[in-house]
């Protein structure tokens, strides 16, 4: 696959560390990486965005786009409509993906919060963008309590959309998990129906650049050029 979609099943759970990761760990595959960043909130004009923050991690080689850039950290098309600037169409996003895949190996479209989130007055989202693109979505999920719940509703939005799940990544698994988070794993794939692809510990982000492009691939399972495997990790924290 030439586009993957990332797709949090809420916010700030992680999901520009994951697709940092898996950049990180296509290129240590020897692939060409690209980040697009559809609509950027909460940053300022000359503030760093994750589309840099990918580079940051994932390292100089991945390509970093954004599209839009709005100042408040709302949904896109609300901080569109409130900064007074034009809001960011599907065709729009789509168009951007398949130019970076005709010089890319792997783009990795990040969306902002879920899936569904709005980036236009008539109510687009990322799941619109995705099915433009024909592109799986990877689903970038919390580990603890309440993530059933979360990943298994987006899931069914992917499937009422007709749109393709390439699997679940936890977006921050903690260091000392929970009775909840270790009975997850073995659930989050039977209520998404899809595979879990990852774990992506707490606080990667804040690794020295070097350290986490090395370790990178070993959050990941081989579908995302990673070394993961969800069996061993599952044995691990048993629930």
């Amino acid at each position: 696959m030439s586009v993957i979609v990332v797709s949090g099943t809420g916010t700030e759970i992680g999901k520009t560390v994951v697709t940092s990761a898996i950049a990180a760990a296509a290129v240590a595959a020897g692939r060409s990486v690209a980040v697009l960043k559809p609509a950027q909130t909460g940053v300022g004009p000359d503030e760093p965005g994750d589309a840099a923050e990918a580079v940051r991690l994932a390292g100089p080689a991945v390509t970093a786009r954004e599209l839009a850039r709005y100042p408040e950290p709302l949904a896109p098309d609300i901080a569109a409509r409130r900064s007074g600037l034009a809001t960011l169409a599907p065709a729009r996003i789509a168009e951007a993906a398949a130019a970076l895949a005709g010089t890319h190996d792997l783009v990795l479209v990040e969306g902002a919060g879920g899936l569904l989130v709005r980036f236009d007055e008539e109510g687009h989202t990322l799941a619109d963008a995705a099915r433009l693109l024909e592109a799986p979505v990877l689903l970038v999920a919390p580990a603890g309590l309440g993530t059933l719940n979360s990943t298994a509703l987006t899931a069914e939005a992917l499937t009422a959309r007709g749109l393709r799940g390439l699997g679940v990544v936890v977006g921050s698994w903690p260091a000392s998990p929970d009775l909840a988070s270790r009975c997850n794993l073995a659930d989050l794939p039977k209520v998404s129906g899809l595979p879990l692809l990852g774990a992506v510990p707490e606080r990667a982000g804040t690794l020295p650049p070097a350290t986490f492009r090395k370790t990178a691939p070993t959050w990941l399972a081989p579908p995302l050029d990673g070394t993961w495997s969800a069996k061993t990790f599952t044995s691990t924290w048993p629930a």
